[in-house]
């Protein structure tokens, strides 16, 4: 398979995950070749992985039922920290979202980047897919980072970047957003760590025989 077609289906198949929300997806094969870099190990302990994912639900379940049809928003969780995206119509609907998802278990801290605005139409958010296919596509053919260790997303072409990474991870990450095409914008919401704190997260080789 050419290199440019399979980097195509590759971003396709990201950001189909990216579209489920979900952090790690099951192995991939593009071109009958496993891509490892989808499944690298989450920084995040299972404990707090699934406080992320309960996170989410219900906050996506207490938004519908305050807010109705009246907007568009998307719940990030990341290492129990939130992030807001979307279109609402007034200020006080704004508002109103930050409050319903502060009130969520487990939730140590709300970024709420809503706009207030007219819904994004489906044409919109499906390129919006596509871009954070391509930015996740971009990560993983970097040899210095770990794709996984970072969450994806974009609104209206502005790119958020989410994780618990380094000071180096964060600026490589963000320049590969950057040089992406469809990126207009990128937001870090990073949780910085050191190197010493990484390599407590990194798993040890196993010996050898």
């Amino acid at each position: 398979m050419k290199l440019a077609n399979r980097k195509f289906w590759l971003s396709l198949a990201i950001a189909g995950c990216a579209s489920t929300s979900l952090t790690a997806c099951f192995p991939l094969v593009v071109g009958g070749a496993a891509v490892g870099g989808l499944v690298a190990t989450d920084r995040r302990s299972s404990g707090t992985y699934l406080n992320d994912e309960g996170i989410e639900l219900r906050s996506s379940s207490r938004i519908r039922d305050s807010l109705g049809e009246r907007g568009h928003v998307n719940v990030i969780s990341y290492n129990t920290q939130v992030l807001l995206t979307g279109e609402v119509p007034s200020a006080q609907d704004k508002q109103m979202v930050e409050q319903v998802v502060r009130k969520v278990d487990n939730v140590k801290a709300v970024v709420n980047e809503i706009e207030v605005m007219g819904n994004s139409s489906l044409t919109q958010r499906s390129s919006d897919s596509l871009v954070t296919g391509r930015v996740k596509a971009s990560m993983v053919d970097a040899k210095d980072l770990f794709a996984n260790a970072f969450k994806v997303v974009t609104e209206r072409g502005t790119t958020y970047l989410m994780g618990r990474v380094t000071q180096r991870e964060a600026t490589r990450a963000t320049d590969i957003a950057r040089g992406t095409s469809g990126v207009q914008k990128v937001v870090r919401v990073f949780e910085i760590i050191t190197e010493e704190e990484l390599q407590g997260l990194t798993p040890a080789e196993p010996p050898k025989k």
